[in-house]
């Protein structure tokens, strides 16, 4: 049992500490959500986030009996049920249980560089032939429009992602 200073210590930091850094985490939350500079934002509730973990856990301890108190009348297991699976929906794959979650843009690209370049050439508003004269402009080898952009990419030893971006700056609009 930790002595009396340390005692008195939680109880007066541990909610005040909660409430504080619980504050900062909304606002970096929501500022997050809006995208509003999220540069500034992402990195402060990441760690705030973090730090938030200990005065929770001594908030925890201090309210120990409050807590088994909820758990005796059966009042806390449906709010941490509805908490677990809000968060899990965030955690499960957007394409069911086979698929993968991540960001959507990496998926994009994967799907583009495994495409054909006849299926390719309308995204970047050039038809097949001026795609594959581009292509083979910049060095690459290109047999026939049957290829994908990633067989393409590894002619010139480039990454798929590189040249989907190249081609995109490139593009007519």
């Amino acid at each position: 049992m930790p002595n009396a200073a340390v005692t008195n210590a939680i109880h007066r930091y541990a909610t005040p500490l909660t409430t504080g850094l619980f504050a900062v985490s909304t606002v970096s939350g929501i500022a997050l959500f809006f995208h509003w500079a999220p540069g500034a934002f992402h990195g402060m509730h990441e760690w705030l986030s973090i730090a938030l973990l200990l005065p929770f856990a001594l908030h925890v301890w201090k309210n120990w009996s409050g807590l088994v108190g909820y758990l005796r009348r059966k009042t806390l297991l449906l709010p941490l049920l509805a908490s677990a699976g809000g968060g899990r929906l965030f955690v499960l794959p957007a394409g069911g249980a086979g698929g993968r979650g991540g960001n959507p843009a990496f998926a994009a690209i994967q799907v583009l560089s495994q495409a054909r370049l006849v299926e390719v050439a309308p995204l970047y508003h050039m038809t097949t032939d001026e795609l594959l004269g581009k292509l083979r402009a910049r060095g690459l080898e290109v047999n026939d429009a049957s290829q994908t952009l990633a067989e393409v990419a590894a002619t010139g030893s480039q990454q798929p992602a590189q040249l989907i971006s190249e081609l995109g700056r490139d593009g007519r609009h």
